[in-house]
C-alpha cells in the first residue's frame, strides 16, 4: 500500500513538473529568428530541388565546395517552412525546446531516482541553456545527447541490446542532422571507459597479477624440483597476502573516502557498441565528412574569431560559476561521494567549456544528470527520512501554489519582453535594403560586400553574398580555394586591412553595411569619392563602388 501511495505521489508531481517545464520552455524560446535559420531554409530548398551537389550555390565566389553539415535538418526545416512559414519554424522550435526540457527532467529522474531534485536541477540547466534555444540543428542534437547518456547508463546497468541499438540510431541521426558534433557522441563514452581502465589497472597492480602469472609460469616450466617447491611456496604466500588485500580493498571500495571506483564488466560490451557506432559515419550521403569535418575546423581560423567559439571568461558567466561552486561545495564540504566516471565527465566538460564558451551547453546538459545524483546522495547520506518527507511535503497545496507562483514569475520575466518582438528583426536584418536591391540592382552583374551576421538573410532573399554565418565554407580548409575569404572579412571589418584593397581583390561592385559599421563611418567621414551612397535607412546603408 505504501509503495502504491509513493508511486501515486511521484506520478502527481511528474504531471505538475511536465506542465511547469513546458511553460518555462515556451517562455525562454525566442520569437525572433537568428541568422543560421535563414540559410537553413534556403539550403533545404536547394537540397529539395537539386540534391546534395557538394557545391555552394549562394555566394558569388566561384566553385566553393560545401559539405552540407546538417543537410537533413536543413531539408526538414525547409519542408516545415514551405507548409507553415516562419510561424511553423517558431512553433517547431517551441516544441523542440519543450522536448529538451522534458528529456532533461525524465532522464535525470530515472538516473538519480528522485523526480523532485531532478525538477529543480532541470530548471537550472534550462536557465543556462536559454541563450542557445534557437531554430538550429544543435537544439535537436541536445535532445539526442541527453538520451545517449540515458542509453549508456541503462546499457551498463542491464546490458540489454535495445539500448545498444538505440545508441546506434542516435549516432546515425547526429551524423545526418549535425555532423559537426558527431565526434562528441563518442566523447560521451570515454569517462566510462576511463573508469574501467583505471579499475583494471588498479586490480593489476594491487593484486600483483604479473608476479602471480610469473610464478605460475615458472612452476609449469621449471624442471628443478627444489626451484619448483620454492616457487610454490612463494605463490602460496602471495595468494595469502592477496586474500587479505582483497578483503581490505572490498571494504574500502564499499566505503570510499570521496571517489567511487567501479569495474563494470558491461563496459567491455559498451566499447563494442561504440566501435560499431563508428559505422554510422558512413551512413550519410556526405562521404567522409563525419570523420574530417571537426579536424578541418580545428585546423582553420574560424574558431579563433567567432564569439561563441572563444574561451569562456567565468566572471562574465555568473550562472555557470555558481554551478561550478555548487559542484565543488558538495564534493569538498560534505560526505557525498562521486563515481570516477562522473568526475572524469565533469572534468572533461569543464575543460571543453573553458576552451569554448558554446560548450557550456554540454556542461549544462550532462552536468544536470550528475548534479542531480550528487544532491540525492547528499540528502540520503544526512537524512534519508527527511528526503521522503520533502517528497510528500512538496505535493501539499501551499508548496504547489508557491511552486506555480515562482515558475510563473520566472516565465513571465523571460517572455514579457517578447510580445513586441517580430520573427524577422529589421534592426538586425536588412529587410528594406534587400527589397531595394531586388528592385533596383542587376544581381547577375553585382558583387556585394556584406557583413557576417546578416549574410544568411541576404542569401535567403536570393542575393548572392560575400560571406554568411556558414563560417567554415569560407575557410580554405573547406572551400577548396587558396584565398581565405573568412580571414579577409575579419581583417577588413576590423580595419586591420584597408577596405579598398580587399574590395579591389574581390572586384566588389556594391557594399551593404550597418550604418554604424567601421567601414561605413570611414567612407562617410572621409567622403570617399570611390563610393556613392545609393540607399540608406535607419539601420543599413548601401554603397555603389565607382570604378
Amino acid at each position: 500500500m505504501e509503495k502504491l501511495k509513493k508511486l501515486s505521489n511521484t506520478f502527481k508531481f511528474s504531471l505538475i513538473a511536465i506542465v511547469l517545464i513546458a511553460v518555462f520552455c515556451i517562455a525562454i524560446t525566442p520569437v525572433t529568428l537568428q541568422n543560421d535559420t535563414y540559410y537553413t531554409i534556403k539550403i533545404g530548398e536547394h537540397i529539395e530541388n537539386n540534391g546534395l551537389d557538394m557545391k555552394d550555390p549562394f555566394s558569388w565566389h566561384d566553385n566553393l565546395d560545401y559539405t552540407y553539415p546538417h543537410w537533413l535538418y536543413d531539408l526538414l526545416t525547409f519542408k516545415i517552412f514551405s507548409h507553415f512559414g516562419f510561424e511553423g519554424i517558431y512553433v517547431t522550435t517551441v516544441i523542440l525546446a519543450v522536448i529538451l526540457g522534458l528529456s532533461l527532467y525524465f532522464v535525470s529522474s530515472k538516473i538519480s531516482k528522485n523526480n523532485i531534485v531532478s525538477f529543480f536541477v532541470t530548471f537550472g540547466a534550462l536557465y543556462l541553456l536559454k541563450d542557445y534555444i534557437a531554430a538550429r540543428a544543435q537544439l535537436v542534437t541536445f535532445i539526442l545527447f541527453i538520451w545517449s547518456i540515458f542509453c549508456i547508463e541503462k546499457f551498463l546497468e542491464n546490458r540489454k541490446i535495445r539500448y545498444g541499438i538505440a545508441l546506434f540510431g542516435i549516432a546515425t541521426l547526429i551524423a545526418n542532422l549535425h555532423v559537426a558534433v558527431w565526434p562528441f557522441f563518442f566523447i560521451l563514452f570515454l569517462p566510462y571507459i576511463g573508469e574501467y581502465i583505471v579499475a583494471s589497472l588498479a586490480d593489476f597492480l594491487i593484486y600483483q597479477k604479473f608476479k602471480h602469472f610469473k610464478l605460475k609460469f615458472k612452476i609449469k616450466h621449471l624442471k628443478n624440483e627444489n626451484k619448483i617447491e620454492k616457487c610454490k611456496k612463494q605463490l602460496s604466500e602471495l595468494e595469502e597476502k592477496l586474500d587479505r588485500i582483497k578483503i581490505k580493498r572490498t571494504k574500502n571500495l564499499q566505503e570510499p573516502y570521496k571517489i567511487k571506483l567501479e569495474k563494470n564488466k558491461n563496459v567491455k560490451w559498451l566499447i563494442l557498441v561504440m566501435i560499431i557506432c563508428v559505422i554510422t559515419g558512413f551512413l550519410t550521403p556526405l562521404g567522409d565528412t563525419p570523420f574530417t569535418y571537426l579536424v578541418k575546423t580545428m585546423q582553420g581560423n574560424t574558431t579563433k574569431n567567432i564569439n561563441e567559439h572563444l574561451p569562456m571568461t567565468l566572471s562574465a558567466q555568473p550562472e555557470t560559476l555558481c554551478t561550478l561552486v555548487l559542484f565543488l561545495s558538495i564534493l569538498i564540504f560534505t560526505k557525498t561521494k562521486i563515481k570516477l566516471r562522473d568526475l572524469f565527465m565533469i572534468g572533461g566538460l569543464c575543460y571543453l567549456m573553458l576552451s569554448s564558451k558554446r560548450q557550456v551547453t554540454m556542461f549544462a546538459l550532462v552536468g544536470t544528470i550528475i548534479l542531480s545524483k550528487l544532491i540525492v546522495d547528499l540528502l540520503t547520506i544526512y537524512d534519508k527520512e527527511k528526503l521522503e518527507k520533502i517528497n510528500k511535503f512538496v505535493l501539499k497545496p501551499i508548496p504547489v501554489i508557491l511552486l506555480l507562483t515562482i515558475v510563473g514569475w520566472c516565465s513571465w520575466q523571460n517572455c514579457k519582453g517578447k510580445f513586441e518582438d517580430k520573427i524577422v528583426d529589421e534592426k538586425t536584418y536588412p529587410v528594406q535594403a534587400s527589397n531595394y536591391i531586388l528592385e533596383n540592382i542587376d544581381l547577375s552583374k553585382a558583387r556585394f560586400y556584406n557583413e557576417y551576421n546578416y549574410g544568411s538573410y541576404l542569401l535567403y532573399r536570393g542575393i548572392p553574398v560575400f560571406i554568411d554565418s556558414r563560417a567554415d565554407l569560407y575557410a580554405p580548409e573547406f572551400s577548396g580555394l587558396e584565398d581565405d575569404i573568412f580571414m579577409d572579412f575579419i581583417n577588413v571589418s576590423s580595419i586591420g586591412t584597408f577596405y579598398e584593397d580587399i574590395f579591389e581583390k574581390y572586384d566588389i561592385t556594391h557594399a551593404i553595411m550597418y550604418k554604424n559599421a567601421k567601414i561605413s563611418m570611414i567612407i562617410d567621414k572621409t567622403q570617399d569619392s570611390n563610393y556613392k551612397k545609393i540607399y540608406s535607412d535607419d539601420y543599413f546603408v548601401i554603397y555603389e563602388r565607382l570604378r
